[in-house]
């Protein structure tokens, strides 16, 4: 993943828990591209990140990493509301 609206050396040198908190949330919401994610390095950094990413995203992961069955009303269908 490239993010050009971010100098990613000076973020990571200046405030790396931060940047990491960042860069996770970046590649949930935007694409991993080639990366994999660390599973318990997610669910560490969960709830700190979890009202940062998409609904529907979120959702699938709850479920992927707790087993969480969603419910209809968890699930945005409306592409419109996702902001």
């Amino acid at each position: 993943m490239y993010n050009w609206s971010v100098d990613e050396k000076r973020f990571k040198k200046e405030s790396p828990k931060a940047y990491r908190l960042w860069r996770l949330t970046q590649l949930i919401n935007y694409g991993l591209g080639d990366e994999k994610l660390d599973a318990e390095e997610l669910k560490k950094a969960w709830p700190k990140i979890k009202d940062k990413l998409d609904p529907n995203v979120k959702v699938y992961l709850e479920y992927l990493l707790w087993g969480h069955v969603p419910s209809s009303k968890d699930i945005i269908s409306n592409f419109w509301t996702l902001s």
